[in-house]
């Protein structure tokens, strides 16, 4: 069986999916991004003037995928029954894990591909005076779980 695509109608014009008929079940979802920075800006993210660019990070994250339906037009509002966001300091970046579940009649796959984005935005906002060429890397989907599609998971 052919997959398509399930936001455009059969005349090719752009719809939001009904998703009325659909049972309510568990579903949860987990992305990545990557920030890379130069080894003196790790070195002064504990200093950071603007306060802790991590839990700001993360902090923005979790508004972030709770504000989804705003930011992408053909994405439902949906109840979040939970999201976080993890960031860590690696030797050369920031890795930033985002989770979020709810328990609804579709996913929540870009929940958590926003919270990474954003956490991954504000790093870079909360660090980029001290260099410009700070790069986010590797946003992706890692897993989800739930709905008529069954899980994935990344390779």
């Amino acid at each position: 069986m052919k997959k398509k695509l399930s936001h455009y109608d059969e005349s090719g014009s752009a719809r939001m999916v009904d998703i009325s008929s659909k049972m309510p079940t568990k579903r949860t979802a987990r992305a990545h991004a990557f920030v890379k920075m130069r080894p003196q800006v790790l070195a002064q993210l504990p200093s950071n003037p603007k306060g802790s660019p991590l839990e700001i990070a993360r902090v923005a994250g979790i508004s972030a995928a709770k504000k989804t339906s705003e930011l992408i037009p053909l994405c439902h509002p949906l109840m979040l029954s939970h999201a976080d966001v993890q960031v860590k300091v690696e030797e050369h970046g920031v890795r930033i894990i985002s989770s979020v579940s709810t328990t609804g009649p579709t996913g929540v796959e870009m929940e958590a591909l926003t919270a990474a984005s954003v956490a991954a935005l504000t790093v870079y906002d909360m660090t980029k005076a001290l260099d410009k060429g700070i790069e986010i890397h590797d946003l992706y989907l890692l897993e989800k779980t739930g709905g008529k599609s069954g899980d994935y998971r990344r390779a």
